[in-house]
């Protein structure tokens, strides 16, 4: 399911009007805000001169899918933490005057049975207007985030195919793209401040030549295979790496770029909490520091290495780890686990960390749209 871009609704009275909030749609602020099934994250940027500023970002563990697997409805719980972060996201578009706003629900609106009911709930409460897309949406836009990052003519070997994952808290979504001439996108992933880096834009975005979409996420697959007291925690991690290979395992639409990752003319980009977690503490941060993660190159070893210090530390361990924390502790592995399944299912060396994704995907089809709006009218001429 697909829509417009959506725009915050102000006022307090019941039947208010839909409006852009203050500074008008020439303000040139846009808002893009995803609800995911773990996190709910907003990104406000400027658009001028064919690029975006980010000036501000907002994001929230809130789990909304807590439980979902087992119950098939949302939480109460799970709700009441979503919708504290939902009325701050509201409280910061209204504020910085945002024009533009488009507000997306994934995987956990997109199963629950009563995820329509509280997309209502939402628009009622905090006057954001959700739009629950579909898997193939998002992977898309995921992949339009990470278009920077698409880009392989500076390795040896050059790079022709990129796997990106996308790994969430209910479902992962898995894009393959054909890096035509040695690479798709734009720019060098540069690694600046999250409040002052730009998105340039491409005119040719990188559309996936084949994606995927898994039920299964760290929420659900920690709560499927949750982590034993006592016993292996080797064997407890592979059992979460079977159940994703079995899963993967079935897909074969993609099987003809397989040559580029046998011949090391592959990589894969990762886009999620646990892999920018994984990250950090290959980098021994004393603070997680985006600056230094997003864009990062590990290597398949890199990532075992840091998988196997979490096995050692346990959840009390990982829960003092400065890049995992108490929030991340007993799902960081979960996504470890996803990790794992593919790079083995699709074997290559090299892994680019992505602190970005789906958020910038919808920053850049707002400014894109506006972009053949303008072309449009400019092609149309004088009346």
């Amino acid at each position: 399911m697909t829509g417009a871009p959506s725009y915050v609704r102000r006022g307090t009275a019941a039947g208010r009007r839909d409006s852009a909030p203050k500074g008008g749609r020439e303000s040139g602020i846009y808002a893009a805000l995803d609800l995911g099934t773990n996190n709910c994250r907003l990104m406000i940027a400027t658009f001028s001169n064919s690029q975006f500023k980010i000036v501000e970002a907002f994001s929230r563990i809130v789990r909304l899918g807590e439980g979902l697997a087992h119950s098939g409805r949302l939480h109460d719980r799970a709700m009441e933490r979503a919708m504290k972060a939902l009325k701050i996201c509201a409280e910061k578009i209204e504020k910085r005057g945002a024009a533009q706003v488009r507000a997306v629900a994934t995987q956990a609106c997109r199963i629950a049975r009563n995820g329509r009911d509280f997309i209502a709930r939402v628009e009622r409460e905090t006057g954001l207007k959700l739009t629950i897309i579909s898997p193939e949406e998002e992977a898309h836009l995921s992949v339009m985030g990470c278009a920077s990052l698409l880009d392989g003519r500076d390795l040896d070997p050059i790079a022709r195919a990129a796997l990106v994952m996308d790994v969430g808290g209910g479902s992962t979504e898995l894009s393959w793209v054909e890096l035509a001439q040695g690479g798709a996108g734009e720019g060098d992933g540069s690694q600046l401040d999250a409040q002052q880096r730009t998105l340039r834009m491409s005119r040719h975005m990188p559309r996936p030549r084949h994606w995927i979409s898994l039920p299964v996420g760290v929420v659900n697959l920690a709560e499927r295979f949750p982590e034993p007291e006592t016993g292996d925690p080797e064997a407890w991690f592979e059992t979460m790496v079977d159940d994703v290979t079995q899963r993967l395992g079935n897909f074969s639409a993609a099987d003809g770029l397989r040559p580029h990752f046998a011949a090391g003319e592959a990589y894969i980009v990762g886009t999620s909490g646990a892999i920018t977690s994984l990250a950090g503490m290959h980098l021994g941060l004393d603070r997680y520091d985006r600056s230094q993660v997003d864009g990062l190159w590990m290597e398949h070893r890199h990532c075992r290495t840091v998988i196997d210090k979490l096995l050692q530390l346990g959840r009390s361990g990982r829960e003092l780890e400065p890049c995992i924390g108490r929030d991340r502790a007993d799902l960081v592995l979960a996504g470890a686990a996803i990790l794992e399944a593919v790079q083995r299912q699709w074997p290559c060396t090299r892994l680019r960390v992505a602190d970005r994704g789906l958020r910038e995907g919808l920053l850049l089809s707002m400014a894109r749209k506006k972009t053949r709006r303008r072309r449009r009218g400019r092609s149309k001429g004088p009346a």
